[in-house]
């Protein structure tokens, strides 16, 4: 992220003087009738998704960008979750003896039930002991989307922004927590309540890291893959289809030909899906976002669910749902609806969760998103399989006959054994 173009606005009066400012800052205006200063700032935003298999082969040099200061060593302030760590780290620490990096690896157990401000605090404990140059020395994250969204607030908060770097090492990481701008922990009982918009500066894929990942949590990230293929990709919907119970069970590693080259363009696609819906609306100035698919529900049924059911578990149950909408209201037909919950079956994600048998729960889930949301409901629902639409105007009785229809074909597309 670099670069700032700024001005000074005066609201329209009878008596303005216009000032030029600095050089190449644009103009400001004084109103003198009203006595005030309207300022308005632009800062473009850039950041990298770059794929790095092999990362800390000692070949590589990615982590090592920016180079230190002329006469100084290379310093890093690393964290990364404690599974990772067990491992992994041995030869990450391999990777920064062999490059001379003057390094702190701060380990921290990550997962929903620690993503609080007071996990933050402490990261900002350990980085306050190291100190970083700003410019020169990115905090780095090595971890999933819980660490990561808890180290891109820490990094937003430290000396108002501080560079990192992130490299995922779960599916979900990898195709969704990411590749995005939006950071964030859990307050007050509610997900994601307290966050920043501060994208990283680079984000590093390594396939490899998903070796060591549990099948459940390979299952987790295919479900935020499936929202891009519902809303927008019908070819990655075609792989889904095709080739997800191979990829659940290579866990995206290419044991064999078709495997890896379907590995390759799915999570290709995906991340590719993701960016084309981020990059227009990245501060989310536009509430009708195609991305908030499964969504909409799922916050609240997650943490009401804390830890059963997993982040990805908790969307596909919502996209379950929404999918039941979307049908009652004809804007996809029952092939097609079966066709979703049969994929979400072969992936071993949950249709159905018994904490949709709870009206109030559901209903607090859309008052909480209408407000999230300005006001208005801004439900994302699929058409045919690739498209989306928005309505407005989903109301009690047809979310709770939704919830009924589901009940049936939810339980018969799957529950897995561990939800």
């Amino acid at each position: 992220m670099s670069g700032n173009n700024s001005a000074l606005l005066g609201r329209p009066s009878e008596r303005t003087q216009t000032v030029a400012a600095q050089p190449g800052a644009g103009l400001y205006a004084y109103s003198e009738r009203i006595d005030a200063w309207v300022v308005r700032t632009a800062k473009p935003v850039s950041y990298e998704v770059r794929v790095a298999d092999g990362l800390f082969d000692f070949g590589r040099t990615d982590l090592l960008e920016p180079a230190a200061a002329p006469g100084t060593r290379l310093r890093r302030f690393v964290v990364i979750d404690s599974d990772v760590d067990l491992l992994h780290g041995s030869r990450i620490r391999a990777y920064f003896d062999y490059h001379d990096v003057d390094y702190t690896l701060c380990v921290v157990p990550a997962d929903e039930t620690v993503k609080s401000f007071e996990t933050a605090a402490r990261i900002v404990e350990d980085l306050d002991a190291f100190g970083v140059d700003r410019r020169r020395e990115p905090l780095i994250v090595i971890g999933g989307g819980v660490l990561m969204d808890i180290v891109g607030l820490a990094s937003s908060l430290y000396r108002r922004g501080t560079p990192f770097i992130r490299v995922p090492t779960t599916l979900i990481g990898l195709v969704d927590a990411g590749v995005g701008a939006k950071t964030g922990v859990n307050f007050n009982g509610h997900k994601n309540r307290l966050g920043t918009y501060f994208p990283a500066d680079l984000t590093l894929l390594d396939r490899s890291f998903l070796a060591t990942v549990g099948r459940r949590h390979i299952g987790n990230g295919m479900a935020e893959i499936l929202k891009i293929a519902l809303i927008k990709d019908a070819r990655l919907f075609d792989l889904l289809e095709s080739h997800g119970p191979l990829l659940l069970d290579e866990k995206f590693q290419g044991e064999t030909g078709g495997g890896e080259a379907a590995a390759r363009e799915v999570v290709r696609r995906a991340i590719q899906g993701m960016l084309e819906e981020l990059q227009p609306n990245l501060w989310e100035a536009k509430l009708e976002r195609s991305v908030d698919y499964g969504h909409t529900f799922s916050p609240t049924v997650e943490m009401s669910a804390l830890p059963a059911l997993l982040h990805g578990e908790a969307v596909c149950v919502d996209m379950a749902l929404t999918t039941a909408i979307a049908r009652r209201r004809g804007l996809i037909n029952d092939i097609d609806a079966q066709r979703v919950y049969d994929v979400m079956r072969s992936l071993e994600l949950p249709a159905w969760d018994d904490l949709l048998d709870q009206p109030e729960l559901l209903t607090a889930a859309l008052r909480d998103t209408v407000r999230h949301r300005d006001g208005m409901q801004h439900l994302p629902l699929p058409v045919g399989i690739g498209d989306v639409t928005f309505v407005n105007d989903l109301g009690e009785q047809e979310l709770l006959d939704a919830v009924l229809e589901l009940k049936v074909v939810g339980r018969r597309a799957g529950s897995p054994e561990h939800v």
